[in-house]
């Protein structure tokens, strides 16, 4: 059975992952309301999780608002904070001790180390040239090794001048790194960890968790099994694969959205639900005009969450190979705001 045969054979949990840093905005409505969608229309569970590792970033206001919006839209979730269930607790600045049990597993497979590069050092090569992009979406640039192979003086040496260490996680090289998976709008995915940036952090040199491994760790421990998010996000996937089979856990289903663009086809989802909350619109506006740029609507007519999953569910559960590929233009009567 293949991985993606595992997790769709498994009862359906689907997850809500904000990070709360700021106000939510169209585009986390649209994946937010996906994801959602997939669940609920499969019987399944949803979990709202606020990935708050990042302390300077993240705040308990942005939280609150998080949850009021998503309230507002008509998106419910089963468990999450206030609604404690098996899988709490649902910030991960509280689930510390998840993610030092994972990296201690990776430890003992000898795959972790110390890389002192600074971040200067790193935005460096963030803006030398690798290629037309090098497919990397949100994995920046290639990370060439720098600190893979320093001897144990070396890494001692580096400490004692009063650098700080950030840990990574060796990854094979070239072929022998190669992770294949099928996406349910892409269909089969495949690349080389090399061609996703290489040796990733997994702890950064101040303390911070990677994203990689807490949504990992975390998506494990809650038995995840369905992930909806934007495509922006699809070549992180093969770094997470290998965190799955490292850390011995089912790798979920994966669908990767379109992203929401301009009418000039430019990125264009950071329009706020609170602000379109202020100019009158309900959270049924915004849902049935996203129903409706995704070909999920006739029109775009107010439409409810719920009213939306139960026509899914009688022509059968969302139709990802109808779900339009590459770009999805913002509701028309919204441009007008994002200008």
């Amino acid at each position: 059975m293949t991985s993606a045969s595992a997790a769709a054979a498994r009862p359906v949990v689907g997850r809500l992952a904000p990070s709360p840093t700021g106000l939510l905005h169209l585009g986390n409505a649209w994946s937010f309301l996906m994801a959602w969608l997939d669940a609920r229309t499969r019987g399944g569970t949803i979990i709202l999780r606020h990935e708050d590792i990042d302390p300077a970033r993240s705040r308990p206001e942005w939280r609150e608002g998080i949850e009021r919006d998503l309230r507002w839209l008509g998106i419910d979730w089963d468990e999450g904070p206030g609604m404690e269930g098996s899988r709490s607790p649902y910030l991960q600045s509280e689930r510390g001790a998840v993610y030092e049990s994972a990296l201690e597993k990776l430890s003992g497979l000898g795959l972790v180390y110390p890389c002192f590069c600074t971040r200067r050092e790193l935005r460096m090569l963030a803006g030398a040239p690798h290629g037309a992009a090098d497919g990397l979406g949100d994995c920046g640039a290639p990370y060439p090794g720098t600190c893979r192979r320093l001897s144990d003086a070396e890494r001692e040496e580096r400490a004692r001048s009063g650098r700080h260490a950030a840990l990574r996680l060796l990854c094979p090289d070239g072929e022998d790194g190669r992770m294949t998976f099928s996406d349910r709008l892409a269909g089969e995915v495949s690349c080389t960890l090399s061609e996703c940036g290489g040796d990733f952090p997994l702890r950064r040199s101040d303390g911070v968790w990677s994203y990689q491994l807490a949504v990992c760790a975390d998506d494990i421990a809650m038995g995840v099994t369905s992930v909806v998010r934007g495509e922006d996000i699809l070549f992180s996937t093969p770094r997470q694969l290998r965190l799955y089979r490292l850390l011995g856990g089912t790798p979920p289903e994966y669908a990767h959205l379109p992203l929401l663009c301009d009418g000039e086809g430019k990125r264009h989802g950071g329009l706020s639900l609170q602000a379109l909350r202020e100019r009158g619109f309900t959270g049924a506006d915004v849902i049935g005009s996203l129903a409706c740029a995704a070909r999920r609507a006739p029109d775009d007519s107010p439409l409810t969450p719920a009213a939306l999953a139960e026509k899914l569910r009688t022509g059968g559960g969302i139709p990802w190979s109808r779900i339009p590929r590459g770009k999805i233009t913002v509701p028309e009567r919204f441009l007008p705001l994002c200008s």
